[in-house]
């Protein structure tokens, strides 16, 4: 019976597993085939540009490699019942290394040691369009900080979106989480490096 990743506010209809402890099949479902999901499979932040030569099968079988050979992470899966319906990256920063290059990241983190292990992140969430509007992203959201913590996390972060500072956000860009869902999930903001975008952090090492 897997171990379930458990959140105070965890509507009971929907429950969050490890995915090393779940059947690929069932990430390939929340996936899908169509899409930014089915063409990036959560590799943005884990391969360098050249490496977007590969295919969409190509990319598929690196988060299948890491799902099966990672200690803690890469992600998340929630299910309604027996059905997955969304999933969470989460897992130790050193695991992205491409992470620092991102300005947002850069400019807006206040912990700039890349190498510590004790600092997670959060940067996707992918929810297909028929399980949308039913609080999908914000039950991962808090999975992933208690996930976080339980293995050791010191820090997480994340980095919002905040939809009222644009006059439209299409639902792609959204991947990354919401500034408001991070905020109900126990993030504050600790950097604004955009209007849009925000650095969220909750920090155990403070009590």
């Amino acid at each position: 019976m897997p171990s379930r990743v458990t959140a105070d506010t965890q509507p009971p209809a929907l429950r969050v597993v490890p995915a090393q402890q779940v059947p690929f099949a069932d990430v390939e479902a929340v996936f899908g085939t169509k899409g930014d999901p089915a063409t990036c499979w959560c590799q943005w932040f884990k391969v360098p540009r050249s490496a977007w030569s590969m295919s969409d099968a190509e990319l598929e079988q690196l988060l299948e490699q890491q799902i099966a050979e990672g200690e803690h992470g890469p992600g998340l899966i929630a299910y309604d019942g027996d059905t997955p319906v969304g999933w969470c990256a989460v897992e130790p920063r050193p695991a992205l290394p491409g992470l620092p290059r991102k300005r947002i990241v850069a400019t807006g983190s206040p912990d700039q040691d890349f190498d510590d292990a004790s600092i997670w992140a959060v940067t996707c969430f992918v929810v297909p369009r028929a399980h949308r509007r039913r609080g999908v992203g914000g039950v991962l959201a808090e999975a992933a900080v208690a996930y976080a913590r339980e293995h050791g996390a010191r820090v997480v972060e994340a980095y919002g979106v905040d939809p009222a500072a644009r006059a439209k956000v299409p639902a792609a860009d959204l991947f990354p989480g919401t500034v408001s869902m991070f905020e109900r999930a126990g993030f504050r903001e600790v950097a604004r490096p955009t209007p849009a975008r925000a650095v969220m952090q909750i920090r155990f090492d403070e009590g």
